[in-house]
């Protein structure tokens, strides 16, 4: 699922999603009704957002914006910059796959789920 899909999917769905991801989101502050950084404010998983470091989607400002409204409304969430990667980083099909960041998030992802899905 796309990654502002699962926020807004935590938001929706607070009691039924325990965990939720965004990796190279786009649009990740903006006025909308259903921006992630509102959609986050309504989940109650824990979220995590992977970001590269070139994302015309999601500049570095956008990523800092989102990471500051996290923390000031004390969500339970994780905003991780990745160096040097570009949007598109974790998939070997595309032209930016970027290996140690594909690797880093799907540790990332995996630890993730295991911590909010025990048995799963």
């Amino acid at each position: 699922m796309g990654g502002q899909y699962a926020i807004n999917a935590a938001a929706q769905y607070p009691d039924k999603v325990a965990a939720a991801a965004s990796v190279y989101g786009v649009s990740l502050v903006t006025d909308a009704e259903d921006s992630p950084h509102l959609a986050a404010r309504k989940a109650k998983g824990e979220l995590y957002f992977a970001c590269a470091e070139r994302d015309a989607y999601a500049p570095i400002e956008m990523v800092r914006e989102l990471d500051a409204d996290l923390r000031a409304n004390k969500i339970n969430a994780e905003v991780e910059l990745y160096p040097d990667a570009d949007h598109g980083f974790a998939f070997p099909e595309r032209p930016a796959f970027h290996k140690v960041s594909a690797e880093r998030h799907w540790a990332r992802l995996h630890a993730l789920f295991a911590r909010n899905l025990p048995g799963q």
